[in-house]
């Protein structure tokens, strides 16, 4: 059997409440000081660390949703993240950015709009 192709984020603590997590939880990815995407999680799972300290891995689905730009120091998205904060997925179709100019998409992405 080969490795999990799935992509995981290590990280030093086990999130308490893991069994709310998965399945049906996602991480939300902080870029540039927003929330801007989120990923769902597939799975949690000990590792041992090279330092021989255990740890958790976070398995990821293989796909990014884009979410609403919401203002947000770096946090840890799978911990702290209620339900009631969590910023609303775009609806953004690929059809509509494919007929918008370059620089309009990205001064749209830039505010946080798209």
């Amino acid at each position: 059997m080969g490795l999990d192709p799935r992509p995981r984020h290590v990280t030093r603590m086990t999130p308490r409440r893991g069994g709310e997590l998965v399945p049906g939880g996602s991480i939300y990815w902080v870029i540039q000081r927003r929330i801007q995407a989120r990923q769902p999680l597939a799975a949690l799972e000990p590792v041992t660390g090279e330092d021989g300290i255990a740890r958790c891995a976070l398995i990821l689905e293989p796909v990014l949703y884009r979410t609403v730009h919401r203002p947000r120091r770096p946090f840890q998205g799978w911990r702290y993240l209620t339900v009631e904060d969590a910023p609303a997925d775009t609806d953004t179709s690929p059809e509509m950015l494919a007929d918008m100019p370059d620089d309009m998409r990205e001064e749209l992405e830039r505010m946080g709009l798209i």
